[in-house]
């Protein structure tokens, strides 16, 4: 399954490749304020699409485009597919941008593929098995201070998205790592995570595609990645952190704070020091009597089969 997944990635790179060349003469559209995407989306989607069916018929599919229109209905097997991940990178000729695919077995993620075609760099990771960049095994890295940590992120863009709750949680964690960036596509994060290249990764309003296939390399890794209080159940919930499992804890402690299941406390004081806070700091703001969730955070959470 990972080959025929690694396959269906490099068809998908080929055509982004081919694209970048003349990238003036993509045609592009725009789905909402700031979110893009491009004819070179619906392509990479549809040559994965049929890469994927063609060997597993029976299998589902949920794609950021064309979402659970493809494949087949309630199957155990389903490939979560982002064909394009930093669309707006790539109209801009910014070469930040990949090709994510991830294998779901009744809900839980077991082969990933993230593949980045300006580099031709291939992440791939099987559940209990490690994860690979270009098939030599990667490991997160072995920083344990927060101070001498790169971090990355995302930035919010989404009509209603919360700025000043965005600026409080990047201020807490500039003044506190090495540096904080944003190269703009979630899923290569959550790669370079795994990697070591970065020893950190938060963002919110992500969804299943971002976050499937780096989900996996990261703690295949060794990484740990969950939601802002450190709870492992984040696939839908939009706010993913990831980390190695020391520099994690910490941005638990530093972000627990603004994530929608933080509890009435820790909500109030990010009201007091500016910031309303939001359901999910890309949604409707709740007024203090709004619902809370347990106010104790778990310090994290990994796969117990990812070996260290």
């Amino acid at each position: 399954m990972l080959n025929v997944a690694v396959k269906a990635a490099r068809s998908a790179g080929s055509i982004i490749n081919r694209a970048a060349l003349d990238v003036e003469a993509v045609r592009i559209s725009q789905k909402q304020v700031n979110d893009f995407v491009t004819e070179v989306d619906h392509a990479s989607e549809k040559v994965i699409i049929e890469t994927l069916l063609t060997a597993y018929p029976d299998h589902g599919i949920l794609a950021e485009e064309s979402g659970s229109e493809h494949g087949a209905r309630n199957a155990d097997h389903v490939w979560i597919i982002d064909p394009l991940d930093g669309t707006t990178n790539f109209i801009h000729g910014f070469p930040v941008y990949c090709v994510s695919i991830a294998l779901a077995v009744r809900g839980k993620i077991e082969q990933a593929v993230i593949y980045d075609p300006s580099r031709n760099d291939l992440f791939t990771a099987t559940k209990g098995r490690g994860a690979y960049l270009n098939e030599r095994r990667i490991r997160v890295s072995k920083r344990t201070r927060l101070q001498e940590c790169l971090i990355s992120t995302g930035f919010p863009f989404r009509k209603g998205d919360n700025f000043n709750a965005y600026l409080q949680m990047m201020g807490d964690v500039m003044q506190r790592t090495a540096g904080l960036r944003r190269p703009g596509a979630a899923a290569l994060d959550l790669a370079y995570v795994a990697a070591g290249y970065s020893d950190g990764f938060f963002e919110t309003g992500l969804q299943p595609w971002d976050m499937a296939a780096g989900s996996l390399l990261v703690t295949e890794a060794g990484g740990l990645v969950g939601n802002f209080t450190g709870e492992a159940d984040y696939l839908d919930q939009k706010e993913c952190l990831a980390g190695t499992p020391r520099i994690y804890g910490q941005l638990v402690s530093i972000l627990g704070k603004y994530s929608k299941f933080a509890g009435a406390g820790d909500k109030a004081a990010v009201r007091q020091a500016g910031a309303p806070v939001d359901n999910d700091v890309t949604g409707e703001v709740l007024d203090e009597e709004g619902p809370d969730a347990p106010t104790e955070a778990p310090t994290g959470t990994r796969d117990d089969d990812a070996p260290f």
